[in-house]
């Protein structure tokens, strides 16, 4: 079976089609030429030159494969040029979907995210029943998923595309080279920057697990249904305690307002604009998104898919070794 990823280059997408090798597909990946292709060293892939935003490329891309894995996005919570992040999330990737449907692709899985969920008042975990509205979303990787899985919906709806949709919480391990919002909040954490914290809670998985179920909504999901892809819900506090223990540095001693957080958001966010410096460590997204605890429940992936995600700390300590060992993080003192 001839497979196609997008996003193999990154941090998900890489894991997906290493799982995929290990399931015996025959696996090509849509990756641009000068784009990063460290994930992808070793791996017996066949590498198709494309980009999202280049339709041409991503109708040859498609051509003689059975099935596709959707995994690429434009992933980040501070971006100057918010037309290029919908481009790649939203019309790239209907692009893809109506490629894939003209080339006769039987089974497709697409990477949401619980982005795309509501958030309960009181903390209590969402599920896939959890509904919001674009009105909800909270800066523009969260809105572009949103319109994208609407979009992805309707067409499974309307026009039978054979789609099942999945949507990671907060995926954590190795290979994350960029890193990730989330990667670089433990690489500051395990060199021992981290030592105040706001509260807030996220859902942590293994970002191997999610993997192994993206393949289990591939077996097992129902077209046009949704499976969040989670592991175990943690405080901030909890998870920074955790990464502490794990490397022997300063655990966190101080709760952060959230109103001082936020301005310290706008003076970094005013200063990565002014200078044209690496993304700011704190964004204004980031905060309001911190005011909720991002809680979610995958029973209904582990009870229709089989499910079984690891422990959020051994997800941790992956990551963290990753770092180590890969020169991301600094002495911790």
């Amino acid at each position: 079976m001839t497979t196609l990823v997008t996003g193999a280059t990154g941090f998900v997408g890489s894991a997906v089609a290493r799982r995929l090798l290990a399931g015996g597909h025959d696996v090509r990946v849509l990756a641009r030429e000068n784009s990063d292709h460290r994930n992808l060293d070793g791996l017996s892939v066949d590498i198709a030159v494309g980009d999202l935003n280049d339709r041409a490329s991503l109708e040859r891309a498609v051509r003689g494969c059975d099935a596709l894995f959707h995994v690429a996005a434009d992933y980040r919570l501070w971006v100057p040029r918010p037309a290029d992040m919908y481009a790649a999330n939203v019309d790239g990737t209907i692009h893809l979907m109506g490629a894939a449907a003209s080339a006769g692709v039987a089974r497709i899985v697409y990477t949401s995210s619980v982005a795309t969920l509501g958030l309960s008042a009181d903390g209590h975990p969402a599920d896939e029943d959890s509904q919001a509205t674009s009105g909800q979303m909270i800066g523009h990787y969260k809105r572009s998923k949103f319109q994208a899985e609407e979009k992805i919906r309707r067409m499974a709806t309307d026009q039978g595309l054979p789609v099942v949709i999945v949507n990671p919480s907060t995926p954590v391990g190795a290979r994350d080279v960029k890193p990730t919002p989330t990667g670089r909040m433990i690489v500051e954490a395990a060199s021992g920057r981290m030592t105040a914290y706001v509260d807030t809670g996220l859902n942590i998985v293994h970002v191997d697990d999610v993997a192994e179920g993206h393949l289990l909504a591939f077996s097992r999901g129902e077209i046009g249904e949704r499976y969040i892809l989670g592991g175990e819900n943690m405080t901030l506090k909890q998870i920074l305690i955790k990464i502490s223990e794990l490397t022997g540095g300063p655990p966190p001693r101080v709760a952060l307002p959230h109103a001082l957080v936020f301005a310290v958001a706008v003076l970094a966010e005013g200063w990565s604009r002014l200078t044209r410096a690496k993304d700011p460590l704190v964004t204004l997204d980031g905060v309001r998104m911190s005011r909720k605890r991002m809680f979610f429940s995958s029973e209904k992936a582990r009870r229709t898919l089989t499910y079984a995600p690891r422990p959020a700390a051994e997800a941790l300590a992956d990551a963290v070794d990753w770092f180590r060992r890969n020169g991301y993080c600094g002495s911790v003192s």
